[in-house]
Parts: C-alpha cells; sequence; structure tokens
C-alpha cells in the first residue's frame, strides 16, 4: 500500500491501485477480482483490527519502521482452493520447464550487432553515439633531471564514460528507454524458509520497484530457489502486459526449503546461454540470506576447503574460453548469509557483492546496481598502454580486479576493462624506470589507446590518440610536487591492499593483526599530500578503514557484521563501482565514492517513489564513522 492525498493506496499484484478503505470494502463482500482488469488476486488487501494498532502490535516482524507505515500492512492469503486428495498436487516447483530455455520473447526492430570500427571523427559526426570516453593521464611528477633515474615512476590513466544521450539532451529521466541500451536481465532470489516473513516482503516490493523502472525493450526472468530452483517465466519484454505477469509472479513466491545456490546460478545461467535473440547488456542478479545448504567441498584433508568456484556455472567464468560476459551481482541479505560465497561468486563472474544489514535498504540497493545497468555506455573495453621512449619497459599494470596483460619485452600492455556505467570513471596505474637521459629536454613515456563497443550503434570505437604522457628533463628540476590525482589514488590502491591483508589476518584468527593493519594504513594515509589537503576520497577512505576496525573489534562482530562489511569494501574497490554496504547506500554518505549519476537518481527514485507513484521520503542512516558532510576536494 502506499499514501495518496491523505487516503492509504493499495497496490494490487496486477499493479492497479485503490484507496485502501474502498477496496477492503468490497473484498469483505468476498470480491477478490481487481475492478479494472479482472484479473483473479493471489492476495487480498485486509484491514488490521484497531485494538491491535493501538496497542502497538507489529503487523509483521518489525524492521526498525514507523508501525502505522501503510505499506506494511499484511496481506491475508486467500485459502486456497479445495482439491481433490486424490489427485496429484503439483507446485511451483514441480511443473515441467523446457529441456532449452529458447522460449524468449522476441525482440522486435532491434539492429544487428555490427562488427564495424569507427574512428573518433565518425563517432563525434554520428547523431546516434552517445559520446567518447574522456581520457585524462598524469605523471607522477612533471619532471625528473636528466642526470637523474626515477625507479617505479607512476602515470596514471584517468577514464571517465560519455553520459547518455538522454543526459546530454537535458532529459529528467536520464536511463529513459530510447537513450540507452536495452537489458536482459535475471534475478535469482532466495525463498528458502528463512526468508519467510519480513524479508519476502521486502523483497517482493524491491522487485516490484525493479519491474516498473524497466522499459518495454528490456526483458526479465526470475529464478526462485530452495532446495531447488525453478524459472517462473521466461524472458519477457517488461510491456505493460509484461510487466503485470512479472508482478503476479513474484506476488506468488512463498518461503520454504534449504538453499541450493549452484542449481538457481545454473538455471540463471541456462536462461541466458539459451535465448534466442540477445539484447546488448545482460546480467544477473543473485539474492540469498543464508548458507548454501548444498555446498560443494574439497575431498580429503584435515581442513575441507570450500569449492565456491564449482557455484559457478564454467561458461560465465570470467577466464574460461567461452568468452561470455555475464556479470552476476550478488546481494548477501541480513547476518546470516555466506559472504565469502557470494562475494567469490561475483568475483568470478566479474560483478559485484554488496551487503545489505539493514532489510529495509534492499529496495534501494537493488536500485542502485539497476541504475547501472540501465546506464551501459561503453562495452568490450580494452586500454593499452605502449612505451614511446625506446629505453623504457612497463613495471607494473595496477587494474584491480581487472585482468591486465604484458609483452615480453614489456614494452606494451592492456587493461581488459569490460563495460562503463555513464559517467563511470576508471583510474589506473602504470609504473616504469625512468633512466638517465641527457639527449633531450623532454621524454615520451607512454601513448595510450582505447577500443570499445558503443552498446547502442553496436559499433566498435578506436582512440588511437587517446593520451601521450611527457616529462620535462631539465638540467635541474628543483622542488618537484607530486601530482595529487596520482597520490590520491596510490592512497586508494594501498588502502585497498590493506584491507584484503587485515581480511586474511582475520580469517585466521588474528583479528588484533587485523585491526593494526589497517590503523598503520590509516595513518600512513593521514600523512599523504592529499590527505592534508582534505581531499574527499582520502577522507572516505579513512573513515572506511575506521569502520572495519570497529566491525573487527571481536570474533562475533566479524563474523555477524565484519567479513561481509569487508568483502563487500574490496568489491567496491577492486573494480571501482558502487555497492550496497552496511545500511546505507545514500549518495551524501562518502561511503559511495563510486556512485554514478544514474545511480544516484534510481536511488532516490526508490526512496521518494514507490511503483511510480510518490511517497514521503525515507531517510537512510548513513554508516557510523562517516561525516555528514561532504568533504571539499
Amino acid at each position: 500500500m502506499k499514501p495518496g492525498h491523505g487516503h492509504a493506496i493499495f497496490t494490487a499484484e496486477c499493479s492497479h491501485s485503490f484507496h485502501f478503505h474502498c477496496i477492503t470494502s468490497n473484498v469483505k463482500h468476498g470480491n477478490q477480482i481487481c475492478p479494472v482488469c479482472r484479473a483473479k488476486w493471489k492476495e487480498v488487501p485486509f484491514q488490521n483490527p484497531a485494538s491491535d494498532l493501538s496497542q502497538g502490535i507489529p503487523r509483521i516482524n518489525p524492521v526498525n519502521w514507523p508501525r502505522d507505515d501503510a505499506w506494511m500492512t499484511v496481506l491475508r492469503q486467500i485459502p486456497p482452493p479445495r482439491v481433490d486428495v486424490s489427485r496429484p498436487i503439483t507446485s511451483l516447483f514441480h511443473t515441467p520447464e523446457p529441456v532449452i530455455f529458447d522460449d524468449d520473447e522476441s525482440l522486435d526492430n532491434q539492429p544487428d550487432i555490427s562488427k564495424n570500427t569507427t574512428s573518433v571523427e565518425d563517432q563525434s559526426s554520428n547523431n546516434n553515439c552517445i559520446g567518447i570516453i574522456e581520457v585524462k593521464t598524469y605523471p607522477e611528477v612533471p619532471a625528473v633531471e636528466r642526470s637523474s633515474s626515477h625507479d617505479n615512476f607512476s602515470v596514471l590513466i584517468h577514464l571517465k564514460a560519455p553520459l547518455t544521450s538522454a543526459r546530454q539532451n537535458g532529459s529528467r529521466n536520464p536511463v529513459s528507454q530510447n537513450s540507452r541500451a536495452p537489458v536482459d536481465l535475471v534475478t535469482v532470489l532466495d525463498v528458502s524458509g528463512s526468508m519467510a516473513g519480513t524479508k519476502l516482503a521486502l523483497l517482493k516490493r524491491a522487485m516490484g520497484f525493479v519491474v516498473q523502472n524497466l522499459g518495454p525493450s528490456d526483458r526479465l526472468s526470475v529464478i526462485a530457489f530452495s532446495s531447488t530452483a525453478r524459472r517462473l517465466f521466461p524472458l519477457r519484454c517488461m510491456t505493460d502486459t509484461g510487466r503485470q505477469q512479472a508482478l503476479q509472479a513474484v506476488n506468488s513466491l512463498a518461503s520454504n526449503g534449504g538453499t541450493n545456490i549452484a542449481e538457481a546460478l545454473r538455471k540463471g545461467t541456462k536462461v541466458l546461454v539459451d535465448r534466442k535473440s540477445k539484447n546488448p547488456v545482460c546480467s544477473i542478479i543473485l539474492l540469498s540470506d543464508g548458507q548454501d545448504t548444498y555446498i560443494v567441498t574439497s575431498p580429503g584433508g584435515i581442513h575441507p576447503r570450500t569449492d565456491y568456484q564449482s557455484l559457478l556455472p564454467i561458461s560465465i567464468r570470467r577466464n574460461n574460453a567461452a568468452g561470455l560476459h555475464i556479470p552476476v551481482h550478488t546481494f548477501g541479505f541480513g547476518a546470516d548469509h555466506d559472504a565469502a560465497s557470494m562475494h567469490s561468486i561475483s568475483e568470478i563472474s566479474g560483478g559485484t557483492f554488496s551487503f545489505i544489514e539493514a532489510e529495509s535498504v534492499i529496495q534501494d540497493a537493488f536500485a542502485q546496481c539497476i541504475g547501472g545497468l540501465l546506464s551501459v555506455v561503453v562495452q568490450e573495453l580494452t586500454v593499452r598502454i605502449e612505451c614511446v621512449h625506446p629505453s623504457l619497459q612497463l613495471g607494473s599494470i595496477k587494474a584491480g580486479s581487472y585482468r591486465t596483460s604484458m609483452m615480453a619485452d614489456a614494452r606494451m600492455g592492456s587493461i581488459d576493462a569490460g563495460d562503463l556505467y555513464a559517467e563511470e570513471e576508471r583510474d589506473f596505474l602504470v609504473t616504469m624506470n625512468i633512466p638517465v637521459d641527457k639527449s633531450s629536454n623532454e621524454m615520451s613515456l607512454v601513448k595510450v589507446r582505447c577500443l570499445y563497443r558503443d552498446p547502442i550503434t553496436k559499433e566498435m570505437v578506436n582512440l588511437n590518440e587517446a593520451g601521450e604522457v611527457t616529462i620535462e628533463r631539465p638540467e635541474v628540476a628543483g622542488q618537484l610536487v607530486v601530482s595529487m590525482e596520482v597520490d590520491r589514488q596510490r592512497n586508494r590502491l594501498h588502502a585497498a591492499e590493506a584491507m584484503a591483508e587485515a581480511r586474511v589476518a582475520a580469517e585466521n584468527g588474528d583479528l588484533a593483526g587485523a585491526v593494526s593493519l589497517l590503523e598503520s594504513c590509516r595513518q600512513a594515509l593521514a600523512e599523504t599530500t592529499s590527505a592534508r589537503a582534505g581531499n574527499r576520497l582520502c577522507v572516505a577512505l579513512a573513515a572506511e578503514l575506521k569502520e572495519m576496525q570497529e566491525r573487527m573489534g571481536n570474533r562475533r562482530a566479524y563474523e555477524e557484521t565484519g567479513r561481509a562489511y569487508v568483502l563487500s569494501g574490496l568489491s567496491s574497490h577492486s573494480w571501482q563501482r558502487a555497492t550496497a554496504r552496511g545500511d546505507s547506500t545514500d549518495s551524501t554518505s562518502l561511503l559511495q565514492s563510486y556512485q554514478t549519476p544514474s545511480m544516484v537518481d534510481m536511488v532516490t527514485r526508490s526512496q521518494t517513489m514507490i511503483l511510480g507513484n510518490p511517497s514521503p521520503r525515507r531517510t537512510l542512516s548513513s554508516v557510523k564513522s562517516f561525516p555528514a558532510k561532504s568533504q571539499p576536494r
């Protein structure tokens, strides 16, 4: 239900809305049919007795929401029809499924994928294009004396994805259907027994938000799983009819049984692998609140090791030869989920891991994720770095979880940076040894090139001269200031390394050592140039390190929330992509250093609109330790 002009509003599973007092009166007289579309309702509005409300009895399990929140009035299940007990009963999980999931709804008027490659000049004259990637490069210092060498000299490569065409045209809806690449999305949802009550109600509402914010060219399929997995419906376009059917399917979910993540992912992957037609963007969203009760462990040994990789089908593992790119964005719900498993699944597939500590944030977490998926403007991005000066060699390429490669002579390297959301940024650090060179007043270090696919035109875009890095070679350099941009990215990498090391220490039982590692990094960070200047990223990193220290204070705290919080942080930093962490997706929190404008817009929509209608804004609590106000850059 939702508020409306002083009256509570009930939205049925068929998506039609009614004044609550009117529809309850209608239902009270035995009518379980929608007055508008004549769909038969499986769930009907139920007015709680006034005595319950006056005594403060919660309508369902409390989640720190006001108890008079009309949204959370319980829906009374319609009693099932009487059946002949002599006849077999087929449940949701036992009805037959096709052997091949090639029954996806066809895509009308979708252009074929082109193998053409365009230059920057062609791209700029194409009215259908969404702009080109912005590339900037920053040397560690602008000059090195001729008679001196400089080992491990850093060069920062900064990329920023273009706007969506809707933002370029000033549209108020940045993820409108005509301005972006359509998506094939499969949501894989845990409906095991532990999801009963509040969790399942919130999951249904969050899925309602997802359904309402997909466009008619986007396709959705839903997999529900407990002890086994079941496809509720094939990939279906989210037209008005498709949305209505999707909402009805989601509202039919009931919780029961164990948790079989492996079968659920196998079935979710099969939906995308078997489909006849393909939208340019595809992804899987996996949500679970518990441990996989069918998990595979490696045999033998004193300490059997959990084989998380076996949970994910080989076809969508990033390092397989099939070439499929289907990221799985995982969401660990509550304190009992297997954070290590969910993080491994996302990492192996190229997705992100979000930790939903506060149950009421699930819809905002989903909103942030689809805000990104509905704004993909760059695909298959490859960044190439080539040494220019004949005596130079690349030392290292620091790119987090992105795959890197280097030629045998170390003269050329590349980064497979994958997809970028609109206005999303990436920073990669490249190191090299600068030799003594008295032959010239300047030295060209490296050239940067970018190659990627425009998901709307389907054409490959080649930025041959994206950037060239040059430094001066004077006789005397004088006092040089380290680039602020390079310094802050070094801090980000150092912080991520400390988090990873602290996590290993914590898993080995050394919580004191883990806390010490984080504190040492925090103190070192405070002494850097960018931190002293109050750089916003550095302030956020320091607060995040402090938060992790608190969540590693004792074994119970680490097991309940610390592990999941650290892993979602590592996921965010390794991919340079926003994840939901703790109890906040609030863009005013400094935690959200990687949120894009499209993500912020979708989260705001989630906080102010439920299934398309405005409601008073819910305030998300910021993660403790983070200042309320943004710091200056």
